[in-house]
């Protein structure tokens, strides 16, 4: 197997304390026990943090003399709520989140007509670079732990569960890797998360599979060791150019793995897992979204078991960047679909609450460009041409 390149390891900024999350079973019920209290008491602390309880009060199923104790071991405080922001009539709500040792990342739980999905973090800041993302432009702080990036599906599973979220009390359905970071550059602990998204409860959030999108820039090493080991999660490719020449400058890492290298390694996970995979594409007005790379785009991918999702990019005040025209994504579309390349418009939501991702932690750090993709809506594609959209 190759090893992903030594470039990507992020700054060891003050890892957080150690965490449940972060323990195998084994290991966390060797812990309890090195406590003084019996092993299935790790149990019983998985089941509450996997429910969004955080007051050890409220474990009463743990004697009163042994809650404090183990909260405090196993169950440190990993993420605070620096503020919410909501929109869409309460529908979506952004979430800035402070870490332990001052890094700021960002969770966006979004509800749709029966379902829910959370788009979390994996990193604080993003070491990719892309020059229209205002994470990029962050640089990298460092990755997150396995019980950082779990903890933010937790707080949206318990969020929904509670009724914080219009519509009332509700269940977490999808979870996207669409937030701060480049997932696949951060790969055991997004591994270790994808367990836990996945493990029925106690010890999980029982999510299924194809409930779950891990996106990449297109790292291929770790696409093909996803593909090795057998996980049957979707896998979202954010491409955003169809040609070397232009990608070499949206997508950074495309100098070292080219287009062709990215969309093979992605077809090799679609052969192995039976799951279509999905390209992410940005439109950007006069950059991308010509109708000659619309072409290139469906000769790339036609025939092959793959999705287009098209992003409006989401304007923001300052920025050169900007969203392709309406007649543009329609021709866009077009094109791909007359090439046979199944393709939809991403909903957007969260405009007016700086709904990119990146913007919240760019305003409360330092000041960067708040230039970024839309919040992730993977579920709710919009028909161009469809009643409303003018």
């Amino acid at each position: 197997m190759t090893a992903l390149p030594l470039v990507f390891d992020a700054p060891r900024r003050g890892m957080p304390p150690r965490h449940l999350a972060d323990l195998t079973r084994e290991e966390a019920r060797a812990a309890v026990t090195e406590l003084g209290q019996p092993a299935f008491r790790a149990d019983q602390l998985a089941r509450h943090f996997y429910r969004g309880v955080t007051d050890p009060a409220q474990m009463t199923d743990v004697p009163a003399d042994a809650r404090e104790t183990l909260a405090e071991a196993l169950l440190p405080g990993l993420l605070t709520v620096v503020r919410h922001q909501t929109a869409d009539d309460g529908r979506t709500r952004k979430t800035l989140w402070r870490l332990h040792d001052g890094a700021l990342v960002e969770s966006v739980l979004m509800r749709y007509p029966g379902r829910a999905t959370v788009c979390i973090s994996s990193q604080a800041g993003c070491g990719m670079a892309c020059p229209f993302c205002a994470t990029g432009q962050q640089g990298l702080t460092r990755n997150l732990s396995a019980a950082e990036i779990i903890g933010q599906a937790v707080a949206a599973a318990a969020a929904m569960a509670n009724g914080d979220i219009q519509g009332g009390p509700g269940r977490l359905s999808n979870v996207v890797f669409m937030g701060m970071g480049e997932p696949l550059a951060n790969y055991a602990r997004v591994r270790k998360t994808l367990d836990a998204l996945l493990a029925p409860a106690p010890h999980g959030l029982g999510l299924s599979q194809r409930a779950v999108t891990v996106s990449t820039v297109g790292l291929v090493p770790a696409i093909r060791r996803l593909t090795d080991e057998g996980r049957n999660v979707t896998l979202a490719v954010s491409l955003h150019a169809p040609d070397d020449e232009l990608r070499d400058t949206l997508v950074p890492i495309n100098t070292r793995w080219k287009v062709g290298e990215v969309i093979d390694a992605a077809d090799a996970y679609a052969r192995k897992t039976g799951r279509r995979y999905s390209v992410e594409y940005a439109l950007i007005r006069d950059v991308n979204d010509q109708p000659f790379r619309a072409d290139l785009l469906g000769k790339l991918l036609a025939g092959k078991l793959a999705h287009v999702n098209l992003i409006p990019l989401n304007p923001t005040p300052g920025s050169k960047w900007d969203a392709s025209p309406l007649p543009a994504q329609r021709e866009f579309v077009a094109r791909l679909r007359a090439a046979g390349v199944a393709t939809t418009v991403r909903d957007t939501r969260g405009q007016d609450i700086d709904g990119a991702c990146g913007q919240l932690a760019a305003a409360d750090s330092v000041s960067v460009p708040a230039v970024a993709l839309p919040v992730p809506a993977v579920e709710e594609p919009v028909e161009l041409g469809a009643e409303g959209d003018e």
